[in-house]
């Protein structure tokens, strides 16, 4: 595990080695705000061991950008560690996130030779019991940190974390910087763009940015990423609007990421077109 670094005034952020995830911590005088925990309960108990060590004050809430399990299955470690804190997320992702957790344990079970694969399943899933539907603020004393939820992407419960005295924000899985932005089942492709949109509008000259993965941007790296995806769901519209079906899309369009890592994004894209948005099959 990587240790925590501070990227700006009482903000640090461990970027993890397992999924490159990063976990980041916001003091106040009131307490510590931890966002995201990874993804079982013996990684997070090693990220609560660091964070002892820091020796910079108690967790006293946790926040989950959104429902996917490597940022919540460290939730139940956190609470054995600093009790009954609460867990806030997007009201849709709290309502996902126990789902969402069974079903990667489906998935981990069948993968025997994963290493990982016993501290998935033996993880407790524990959803957020404090949810918000567009913005909270949370007030750790000498400094708020507002929860914003700026609209359907990466999942339909995606929510960013801005810190405003300190000039951070932390993006989840809107923003990518160690890969491709995730397209997976649960994305919204076409509606990504507006909502990186107000993403953007949250991000000044000096911010830092902190992605879900990878290392802290700036608002030139978001302006760009916002750019490709909104060229990913304009190539959707276009192939759709002129008959072209789903299964062809792939190899037709001419797309800003790896094809591999797109085909969610095509089927979901399809399926959320308006009535009207698609044409008819060309032969």
């Amino acid at each position: 595990m990587t240790e925590f670094a501070e990227v700006a005034d009482r903000v640090w952020v461990a970027r993890q080695q397992w999924y490159d995830l990063n976990v980041a911590l916001v003091r106040g005088s009131a307490g510590l705000i931890v966002v995201d925990t990874q993804a079982s309960t013996r990684a997070a108990r090693a990220i609560v061991d660091e964070v002892q060590a820091l020796g910079i004050g108690e967790v006293t809430a946790i926040v989950n950008t959104h429902e996917h399990f490597d940022h919540t299955f460290g939730n139940d470690a956190f609470r054995e560690a600093y009790g009954a804190v609460p867990i806030h997320a997007h009201e849709v992702a709290a309502d996902r996130t126990i789902e969402a957790g069974e079903s990667i344990k489906q998935r981990f079970a069948g993968q025997t030779d994963d290493p990982h694969r016993a501290e998935v399943l033996e993880t407790q899933v524990v959803a957020a019991d404090h949810t918000f539907s567009s913005v909270r603020v949370l007030d750790l004393g000498d400094r708020q940190v507002e929860l914003v939820h700026p609209g359907r992407g990466h999942t339909a419960g995606d929510a960013v974390i801005r810190v405003p005295d300190a000039d951070v924000v932390l993006a989840g899985d809107l923003v990518e910087e160690s890969g491709p932005p995730a397209y997976g089942a649960d994305c919204h492709p076409l509606e990504w763009p507006g909502t990186l949109d107000v993403v953007i509008n949250l991000v000044g000259r000096d911010t830092v940015v902190v992605p879900g993965h990878g290392a802290p941007v700036g608002r030139s790296f978001v302006e760009q990423q916002r750019q490709e995806i909104a060229i990913t769901a304009q190539t959707i519209r276009d192939l759709a609007v002129v008959g072209i079906p789903p299964e062809r899309a792939l190899r037709e369009g001419e797309w800003p990421f790896p094809s591999e890592g797109l085909t969610h994004a095509i089927s979901r894209g399809y399926a959320q077109l308006p009535p009207g948005g698609r044409g008819l099959p060309l032969a």
